[in-house]
């Protein structure tokens, strides 16, 4: 009792407080404090720590990291550095893939490189065959030549073909030497296509065209051949007879009446009479009219053409079966005319050379003829004389004829060439050096305006051809202009020797194939030029010319009208078949000139 009284007394706070209990209590009171001044230090660290986690890594700043075992910290460290390789890992196989598209990338544009390279092997190898084959089937090149061709297009090939099958990049240097070798074969085969057209079209002429014509006065109102059915046909059968009668049977053909015809003995009485009345149409060769130009000098002017019938005839000789390694006579025609259409047809011409050439003794002669020679036509004249020049109005064949038993020799050749077609010549070949034996300047009739030097002259085309036909202001007239044709000849060989040839190769074969005409066969010429390239031999070029002395003289071609003439020199043609006779045997003439390939 007396304990719960003590108790209770202290529990209701009395007056009497022991002074030790007064003490507890306040040191009490003071641990309290402390301690819960403690807490809130803790509290503080506590906060200060959580906001220092709120902005960095909390697996580092974490207080419960450092109180984790060791196996957990084990286990978040390799599960780091596993979460770090997956990601290298990852970085890696990007790489790789990378690295993969870019291989496989590589390789298809080296298969599309290494495509490309075949084909144009492939494109290479077939150009090549073309090229051995264009050549071949051209047969200008000797076994020699031809077995080295090959040789170097296989050695090309070859390279071509190494360079792409066997390069490790894309061998982009033998593709660029491969399209090269394709472009310059691909030239070449063309280039070679175009000299065997050429051929073509000038080689084996055995044909000439014959035009013929019906003409009126030019105030006569018939305007077609109907028009005419009922008319007086002049006709002479002298000369062409089948073609006469072949051009009447078309007429009657065509306007189903039979003709009246009158016969002439010749071309001029055949005019007069249509001059005179007699007629009122005329039937002629027109290749006639040029035989009229000294005796009716305005007839083209005072007729009119109302119908033309061309026929197509054959011209005599054989040269089937003439051989390149034996001596031989070719005909060199000059026409004059300007129009390369009218190339076959018959014409006067104004240049008579024979070339007398030695394949074996490389010997060249050229006979120069004045076109005013007064000689007989073999199967035309009947024995009467005529000038020269008229007689290629009946034909090539004829002329040849004519110079063939002028000077006693065979020829079996013939070349003809129109004015249009030399200038162009010596255009391509960038003009030639002609050699002059007199100074003079050409007249109006030439066309050009011309002082030409004693010695040596650089001529164009124009310039050549006026040199050709100049005759009025030289000396020796006729005569002088057959030496400067001549010497035109030469020069042009020369020319042709030389690498001017090279250099105007395609033009000199595009003119030679639109106004030259020849009946050399493809094989004949092809043996020629296989055998110079084989001997590479040079030319020697020797020249003479006919001489005689000028004259009046009726021709057979004019009727009763004399015309000038040149009388033949008898001791002239003597030496020039001497000098012929001796060509053919083998002889190298003095004073010939040279020409060097």
């Amino acid at each position: 009792m007396e304990q719960k009284r003590r108790r209770s007394s202290g529990r209701t706070g009395s007056g009497n407080v022991s002074p030790n209990r007064n003490v507890r209590s306040i040191s009490n009171s003071r641990e309290v404090s402390r301690r819960s001044k403690g807490k809130n230090r803790y509290a503080y660290e506590e906060d200060r720590r959580a906001a220092s986690r709120y902005y960095d890594d909390d697996d580092y700043y974490s207080s419960s990291r450092k109180k984790q075992p060791k196996a957990v910290k084990s286990q978040k460290r390799k599960a780091a550095d596993m979460k770090k390789a997956s990601r290298t890992s990852r970085r890696q196989a990007k790489e790789d893939a990378c690295r993969s598209s870019a291989r496989r990338r590589g390789r298809k544009k080296n298969g599309v490189s290494k495509a490309l390279g075949v084909l144009l092997c492939i494109l290479q190898f077939v150009i090549s065959v073309i090229l051995v084959v264009n050549v071949l089937f051209f047969n200008i090149l000797t076994e020699t030549y031809i077995l080295v061709l090959v040789g170097i297009l296989t050695i090309l090939f070859g390279i071509t073909l190494l360079s792409q099958l066997g390069a490790r990049g894309k061998g982009i240097a033998g593709k660029v030497f491969s399209i090269f070798l394709c472009v310059i074969m691909g030239l070449g085969s063309f280039y070679i296509g175009e000299v065997n057209n050429a051929f073509q079209n000038i080689t084996g002429n055995n044909t000439e065209t014959n035009s013929m014509v019906v003409a009126v006065l030019k105030d006569d109102g018939a305007e077609s051949i109907n028009d005419a059915s009922n008319y007086n046909f002049g006709v002479q059968y002298t000369t062409g007879a089948d073609q006469m009668t072949s051009v009447i049977n078309q007429i009657e053909k065509e306007t189903g009446n039979s003709i009246t015809t009158t016969e002439y003995n010749s071309m001029a009485e055949e005019v007069q009479a249509l001059y005179d009345g007699e007629v009122e149409a005329i039937i002629y060769n027109s290749g006639y009219v040029t035989a009229l130009a000294d005796q009716y000098s305005t007839f083209s002017d005072d007729v009119r053409i109302i119908y033309q019938h061309d026929i197509v005839v054959s011209l005599e000789g054989d040269t089937a079966d003439a051989s390149m390694s034996e001596p031989f006579a070719v005909y060199l025609s000059g026409i004059d005319q300007w129009d390369d259409s009218q190339e076959e047809d018959t014409g006067r011409s104004d240049v008579n050379i024979i070339a007398v050439v030695n394949p074996d003794s490389h010997q060249i002669l050229l006979v120069s003829t004045p076109r005013d020679y007064y000689v007989t036509i073999p199967g035309i004249s009947n024995g009467q004389y005529d000038k020269l020049t008229h007689a290629g109005i009946y034909g090539v064949d004829v002329s040849m004829a004519t110079l063939s038993a002028l000077y006693e020799t065979d020829i079996n050749f013939f070349g003809r060439v129109n004015f249009s077609t030399m200038v162009r010549i010596v255009d391509a070949l960038g003009g030639i050096d002609v050699i002059s034996d007199e100074e003079f300047d050409t007249g109006p009739e030439t066309g050009v305006d011309l002082h030409v030097n004693e010695g040596e002259n650089h001529f164009n085309g124009e310039q050549a051809l006026a040199f050709c036909r100049e005759r009025h202001a030289l000396s020796d007239g006729d005569n002088a202009r057959g030496r400067h044709q001549q010497a035109v000849i030469t020069a042009i060989i020369q020319k042709m020797m030389s690498p001017a040839m090279l250099r105007g190769a395609t033009e000199i074969i595009s003119s030679v194939s639109d106004g030259v005409e020849t009946n050399f066969t493809d094989s004949q010429i092809q043996t020629l030029i296989k055998t110079q390239l084989r001997t590479g031999a040079s030319w020697n070029i020797y020249s003479v010319s006919a001489e005689g002395y000028g004259d009046m003289a009726t021709c057979f071609s004019s009727g009763s009208t004399e015309l000038s003439v040149i009388v033949p020199d008898d001791t002239s043609v003597a030496n020039i078949i001497d000098l012929i006779n001796r060509v053919e045997a083998g002889e190298v003439l003095e004073d010939s000139t040279v020409a060097e390939d």
